[in-house]
């Protein structure tokens, strides 16, 4: 007869051994782990033990009950924790006293409870009083402990405790919290259980075992408090992993002026140099370090001199135990081979280890300290690669806003385009633009944004819309640009008459200053300071490691030479989507541009489209010249024409009078061309089909500008044109056949041997699925995942930003699925036209150029199906870089 054997819900770890080890991350957390790793390697780590993730998960499937045998295991583990310190929990004599801490395998620093001291009560706390021979002391800690515990487990506000301690100290003329003598203490305790009994209607527990389940419940229920919540879903740690409970022997940082507790990094976690950081304070515990009711003192004397202090620092006032600190910082970052961040407790004299982990820093400091452990031999170039977060490059290549600046908060939307930028608010593009060419600065704020406010947006420092998503027009184009962008602001109400916009009451008028930062969503009133980013030799090293270890290319998403140039600046390989559209809409073209919509026959479209060539030629020639010996893919004509005509009746009115149009025949066929849903409208290689003569041009224009410029510069130009929103294979065969016969007319004109491509832009579902068909004409795909998300989910990525966080909320979405690719709709459709696309034509040439092709998730994704290049906004292609080289070493 075989015994079930009892599952295990609980290691211990301390006193030079340990259950478990670093390894074991997803049982122990992270702190559990790390404990167990230090007390292996025989640092001073107080005796305790963990219970595993496995409770929380058990916990909360079982309506918050334990399961079977943790109470028993924790007993027995609690007596062994108390014989190594020569204590037992609950004696009056000896009282053990524990702490009771969160600990998730994913770093979350202050989103989950912590109750320290646990174990005392009336009669405790004099047995402490007298082991310790402190009785200001043992009252102190007791007093901590009730506002703690009362906070975390029983509910009651700690602004209660507050209020009681800062009467209590006004009416003696005491400053600090070290002042109140042990009389002064146990006053105050009497009116903090006076507090609680009022709050809750029975006094404060004196059970210490109630007193330890009330703290680990607390805790196992912290994991889904609204602050972890959210803490999870901005950083993608599932719900799932849960987190586990460390229960250890306390050690004590306010037993007097030989005890200390503090909080360390083993490198500057700002900047990255390898310089001793941290802050301690003397006769304190560790909530006082960052509860900033002390000034805490710095840990080195370097420091100190740095930022003007005349506290001694720790290596000034406890050198002994800062030696051995030092020891142990080198001991744990040659063991991790990574930064640490370390909390530490010296009980009178002696150094207690209360965690390491690995340090949050910014992406500066990531950056240098991947490439300095890797300089060090303490990693390789493939581990440094893999240490940085690639999203989070995304600081280092805009302006931020000043931390220290101060700042008054007028709104938050989405974070749509990082950087910052102060200006003056304006309605209108034209207006932008004209202020703009006066050399003022100026923030463009518009209900939302179409391709016609492309010169506002260009003009303006940053934009603000009150609608859009993180893909919105406005989103991409300003991503593309550079340009600080905040969309999506929902409390942002614009004036009809352009003269001001209101939130919650706030006025702010045409011409107020206001501060973007896009890449945390705000908005502020007035100017706040700003620091431009700095590219140091670490982040020109690492990318070059990456760039080795990648086998993706990376292109950029550009139609400015601007745009192009940045791209090459940043690394990209070319041009993955040149989008045409913007180019008619600069004052000389739409002119041009109108009168070809506007004629009723072929011969009136192809006269103005011959005033159109040689500013399309003009346009692709700059880019040619930037982009030489690199491929660029220009996509043709996609937007509805309806977007180029004006559309209220003062608008036509302008443009009538300006141009010479008759303003009748302009409102007719304004009125003829719009749509109910123009996404799905009369737009893409529809147009094309129905006025071929505008993608011929464009295909000359194309055709000529590379001709002209492999001519000028005796370097090779691959012109890459790209048919949008082909849903039929005959669509794209029709229409190459005409973008054919014009390029090989043009090559037979200039005498000229040049290689070209003709693709399409897999952008609907039908295409996706018929991809065979396609492929047998089409020599490359373009995945634009912007819209094969739409027309997958039949979602608008404009209107959707109102309630996609509520689908977030639910966990019905598990990202923003125009942020992060839809593995198992949109991914599955990439991957069905892979297949059949490469069944057909098995050199056909596959990239992806809508948002996703910036996304390091999206990045994973379409590496692992072997797409040949991703292409994102200019200033993304670092992030793609590193994402491209993560992913490529991922796999092995």
């Amino acid at each position: 007869m075989t015994t079930k054997t009892k599952q295990k819900w609980i290691y211990g770890f301390g006193a030079g051994d340990a259950d478990g080890d670093a390894s074991m991350k997803n049982l122990l957390g992270g702190k559990g782990a790390n404990l167990a790793e230090m007390a292996s390697l025989g640092l001073p780590v107080p005796p305790g033990f963990t219970i595993t993730t496995e409770v929380c998960t058990a916990f909360y499937d079982n309506d918050r009950n334990y399961p079977d045998g943790l109470e028993e295991q924790a007993a027995i583990a609690l007596k062994q924790v108390g014989d190594a310190v020569g204590m037992a929990f609950g004696d009056k004599q000896k009282p053990l006293l524990v702490s009771v801490r969160s600990g998730a395998r994913a770093s979350m620093p202050g989103m989950m409870d912590t109750v320290l001291n646990l174990g005392l009560n009336d009669e405790t706390v004099m047995g402490l009083a007298t082991l310790s021979g402190d009785e200001r002391f043992a009252y102190d800690s007791y007093r901590r402990f009730i506002q703690m515990y009362s906070d975390v487990v029983l509910g009651v506000d700690h602004h209660v405790f507050e209020e009681i301690l800062e009467t209590y100290k006004e009416g003696r003329d005491y400053f600090l919290d070290t002042e109140l003598t042990a009389q002064d203490w146990q006053s105050v305790i009497a009116s903090y259980k006076e507090a609680v009994e009022k709050a809750l209607g029975k006094p404060f527990p004196q059970d210490v075992n109630g007193q330890l389940w009330g703290a680990i419940g607390a805790v196992f229920g912290s994991w889904r408090n609204d602050r972890a919540e959210t803490y999870r879903r901005l950083h993608n740690i599932p719900e799932a992993w849960g987190t586990a409970v460390n229960v250890q022997a306390m050690v004590f940082g306010n037993m007097g002026e030989t005890s200390a507790t503090g909080v360390a990094f083993t490198r500057d976690p700002s900047t990255g140099e390898n310089a001793y950081y941290g802050e301690f304070l003397i006769n304190a515990q560790g909530e006082d370090v960052v509860a900033g009711i002390r000034t805490p003192q710095t840990l080195t004397k370097r420091a100190r001199e740095a930022m003007g202090e005349t506290a001694p620092s720790m290596e000034e006032a406890m050198p002994e135990a800062y030696v051995e600190l030092t020891a142990v910082f080198e001991k744990l970052e040659k063991h991790y081979r990574d930064m640490q961040d370390i909390e530490f407790t010296i009980q009178q004299g002696k150094l207690w280890m209360l965690q390491t982990r690995a340090g949050k820093r910014t992406a500066k400091a990531a950056l240098k300290i991947a490439v300095d452990l890797c300089e060090e031999k303490l990693i390789s170039e493939e581990e440094a690669i893999l240490r940085i977060d690639a999203q989070s490059l995304d600081q280092l290549l805009h302006p931020s806003l000043d931390p220290d600046a101060p700042r008054d908060l007028l709104l938050n939307g989405l974070p749509a385009s990082p950087g910052a930028a102060s200006g003056e608010v304006v309605f209108n593009s034209d207006e932008a633009e004209r202020l703009s060419q006066e050399g003022r600065k100026v923030i463009l704020v518009r209900v939302e944004t179409s391709p016609e406010d492309i010169h506002g947006m260009h003009a303006a420092k940053a934009i603000v819309t009150a609608r859009g998503g993180m893909t919105s027009h406005a989103a991409v184009v300003a991503r593309g640009m550079g340009r600080p962008c905040v969309c999506g602001a929902g409390d942002l109400k614009i004036d009809k008459g352009g003269e001001f916009l209101t939130v919650a009451g706030r006025k702010v008028t045409k011409g107020e200053i206001v501060t973007v930062d896009g890449g945390d969503g705000k908005v502020f009133l007035g100017e706040v300071a700003t620091v431009q980013p700095e590219l140091s030799g670490s982040f020109s090293k690492l990318m070059g490691w990456a760039d080795k270890a990648r086998r993706m290319a990376v292109r950029a998403n550009a139609e400015t030479p601007q745009d192009a140039q940045v791209a090459r600046d940043f690394g990209a390989e070319g041009i993955g989507l040149c989008r045409t559209e913007h180019m008619f809409f600069d004052a000389d073209r739409i002119v041009a541009m109108r009168e070809m919509i506007l004629a009723e026959t072929k011969e009136g479209r192809e006269a103005a489209l011959t005033k159109l060539l040689p500013m399309q030629r003009s346009d692709f020639e700059q880019i040619f010249q930037v982009m030489r010996g690199l491929p660029v893919t220009v996509r043709l004509l996609d937007p509805p024409l309806h977007e180029f005509l004006p559309h209220s009746d003062a608008e036509i009115e302008e443009v009538a009078s300006s141009s010479g149009m008759d303003a009748e025949k302009l409102k007719d066929r304004a009125h003829k061309l719009s749509e109910f849903n123009p996404m799905l409208g009369h737009r893409g290689c529809r147009l094309g089909v129905s006025y071929p003569e505008i993608y011929e041009m464009q295909a000359r224009a194309i055709m000529e500008a590379a001709c002209n410029v492999a001519d000028e510069t005796g370097e090779k130009v691959t012109p890459e044109i790209m048919i949008p929103l082909v849903a039929k294979h005959e669509e794209f065969e029709f229409l190459k056949a005409r973008v054919d016969a014009v390029a090989i007319a043009v090559l037979k004109e200039r005498n000229v041997k040049l290689n070209y491509l003709v693709g399409t832009m897999i952008e609907l579902p039908r295409a996706a699925l018929t991809a065979n068909e396609i492929a047998k004409e089409a020599e490359f795909f373009s995945f634009g995942t912007n819209d094969l998300t739409q027309t997958t989910f039949g979602l608008s990525r404009d209107d959707s930003a109102g309630f996609l966080p509520d689908y977030m909320r639910q966990r019905i979405f598990e990202h923003d699925p125009f942020v992060t690719i839809d593995e198992e709709g949109v991914g599955a459709l990439v991957k069905i036209a892979v297949e059949k696309g490469k069944q057909t034509r098995p050199n056909l040439k596959l990239g992806i150029c809508g948002e996703h092709g910036g996304d390091p998730q999206s990045i994973r994704f379409v590496e692992a199906l072997g797409l040949d290049y991703v292409s994102c906004s200019p200033y993304r292609a670092p992030i793609a870089r590193l994402a491209a080289a993560q992913s490529k070493l991922a796999e092995k």
